[in-house]
């Protein structure tokens, strides 16, 4: 049989586990923060690519990332991963979170998104090729031309967020964080895992909308979290939160994720990860609260404002095809 058969890989991997008292890490939290939830979808799809590709795998890129519930601590969560779509190398992966109360069993989603992966020949570290996907029935046919359908979008926010920069005079609301990676953060490969660099991004995006607002916030989109390069354990990590945009509903976030030698110090930080989400603050009782108002001053911070619209602009002008049907016959409620 050739190497590169999907004969015998199944394109599905489905995890069950309970949510943990400590999956929570904000006190008066509603349910288990997005990064712990990003943190689980990664190593879903992680495992997904992995067996179907028979390589070790990075994640490339995550989006289309909607929060629609807090998961409570107790609930048992299914993480449930199908291939989409292939490329030469990558793997697109949708990826569906759901949880019950064990003693009822009726399992509702919290959260969707895409995931993809490429497949890395693990001695020359480059990308390498993987089996072919090709869709069994009708609903895989619909998943594979919703996968299609957002590859133009994708590559037309990429030249938006191209165009940006972040270093000028700016008087937004900003959240610094830095440490060192550690040996419990890394995967099999001997790199952090993307799941770990998630939970790392909502936590300091959260901890300054929480600074801004007054309000416990939570995660409810991420448009797209984007991967550049590896981080290694004992880099130096700098993850930078700024906001964007604040209307009367929500606040928009970038978050960069920056790494490298500590030795080399501040300057010697490259660009690992970026990303953008929108949170909105909550009340005692989970429901969402106005928006405190947030006005762009300084030039970077009004034309990283009219960024934030272009990219709105942008997904709302492609209309890409839902990856996940409301009435999939995958889920159990």
């Amino acid at each position: 049989m050739s190497a590169l058969s999907s004969v015998d890989r199944s394109p599905e991997v489905t995890l069950r586990f309970l949510a943990a008292p400590t999956d929570i890490i904000l006190a008066g939290s509603h349910g288990v923060g997005g990064g712990r939830v990003l943190e689980w979808i990664d190593k879903a799809a992680y495992a997904c690519a992995v067996g179907w590709s028979g390589a070790y795998c990075v994640t490339a890129y995550v989006g289309h990332i909607h929060f629609t519930r807090p998961i409570p601590s107790g609930h048992m969560v299914e993480v449930r991963s199908r291939i989409a779509m292939t490329g030469r190398s990558s793997m697109h992966i949708i990826n569906e979170v759901l949880s019950a109360d064990p003693r009822e069993g009726v399992f509702t989603r919290a959260c969707d998104c895409l995931v993809i992966f490429v497949a890395k020949d693990p001695a020359t570290g480059k990308a390498m090729e993987v089996p072919k996907f090709v869709p069994r029935n009708e609903e895989e046919e619909r998943v594979y031309a919703a996968a299609e359908s957002r590859i133009e979008l994708r590559k037309a926010i990429e030249v938006e967020m191209e165009k940006q920069t972040y270093n000028g005079p700016s008087d937004a609301p900003r959240l610094i964080t830095r440490f060192l990676a550690k040996p419990t953060d890394v995967n099999w490969g001997g790199k952090v895992h993307g799941g770990t660099a998630m939970e790392w991004i909502d936590e300091a995006a959260t901890a300054c909308t929480m600074e801004f607002s007054g309000e416990h916030t939570v995660a409810v989109y991420a448009g797209g979290i984007r991967f550049y390069r590896p981080i290694q354990i004992g880099d130096l990590i700098e993850v930078d939160a700024r906001m964007m945009r604040a209307d009367a509903r929500s606040m928009q976030m970038s978050v960069h994720v920056r790494a490298g030698a500590p030795t080399g110090g501040r300057g010697a930080l490259e660009e690992a990860i970026h990303a953008t989400i929108t949170y909105v603050g909550v009340d005692i009782d989970g429901q969402p609260l106005p928006a405190r108002e947030y006005i762009p001053r300084t030039e970077e911070d009004q034309r990283l404002a009219g960024h934030a619209a272009v990219l709105r602009e942008l997904r709302a002008k492609y209309h890409p095809l839902p990856l996940i049907s409301r009435t999939n016959p995958m889920e159990i409620d």
